[in-house]
């Protein structure tokens, strides 16, 4: 996969030309699924690129999580993680193709226990509590939800394991309560489908500044490539 230009329509906000001018922090906006290996990696990928565009001089990016499930018709109870996997690659286990996602995790430094998953889970209610920390930081949510899936095989279709990480992660009450309703709920499910919309079929997706794609985890490299680019373009 390779990185392209165009905004994604999906994106669209007030600021969305800032952050690719000289001196100004870049906005990165992220499509990703908290069950996505491929995700999971990218996030460690895309941590790597901001601290090394960081150590540069520049200002921190303004990075913001945007909703993609993997399996959208899954059932809001999930499913055995076994049955899942034979369904998706005749294996389940996962065959080859999930041998060379545990060995990418590896080469990054990643915990990596996906023998630990017992339930594939909907994860509309893990998106929900996401974009509940976009008033605040929405990083520290994703970090641990992946955490809770790819290491601690926690059930993301659990409501109180959910409350649980969110917690730890500072949403109130008031907060989780707000993201897991029936509204909230129905909201991440329309943007997740402006997203698909918008010709986003493929996660993790990067648009840097408005401007530039990066699909996949194609590794930090790509990344800052980006974000040079980004930069330049509106410099």
């Amino acid at each position: 996969m390779s990185t392209h230009g165009g905004a994604d329509p999906a994106m669209n906000s007030s600021d969305q030309a800032a952050g690719a001018q000289t001196g100004e922090p870049l906005i990165i906006d992220v499509v990703s699924d908290v069950v996505c290996p491929w995700c999971y990696i990218g996030k460690k990928h895309l941590d790597d690129a901001i601290a090394a565009w960081s150590e540069r001089g520049n200002p921190a990016p303004i990075v913001r999580w945007h909703p993609f499930q993997l399996n959208p018709d899954m059932p809001p109870q999930g499913m055995d993680r076994g049955d899942y996997l034979q369904a998706k690659f005749g294996n389940p286990q996962g065959g080859p193709g999930y041998q060379r996602v545990i060995a990418a995790a590896r080469t990054a430094q990643l915990a990596f226990e996906p023998q630990n998953i017992r339930r594939q889970p909907n994860t509309l209610q893990a998106h929900a509590l996401i974009a509940a920390g976009e008033q605040t930081e929405q990083a520290p949510i994703v970090d641990a939800l992946f955490q809770a899936y790819f290491v601690d095989g926690v059930d993301l279709c659990d409501e109180d394991a959910l409350r649980s990480v969110a917690d730890g992660c500072g949403l109130d009450d008031a907060q989780i309560q707000a993201a897991l309703s029936p509204d909230s709920l129905q909201a991440i499910a329309a943007r997740d489908a402006q997203v698909r919309n918008a010709g986003i079929s493929g996660v993790p997706f990067f648009v840097i500044a408005q401007q530039i794609g990066v699909s996949g985890a194609q590794g930090s490299e790509a990344l800052l490539d980006a974000f040079e680019r980004a930069q330049a373009t509106s410099s």
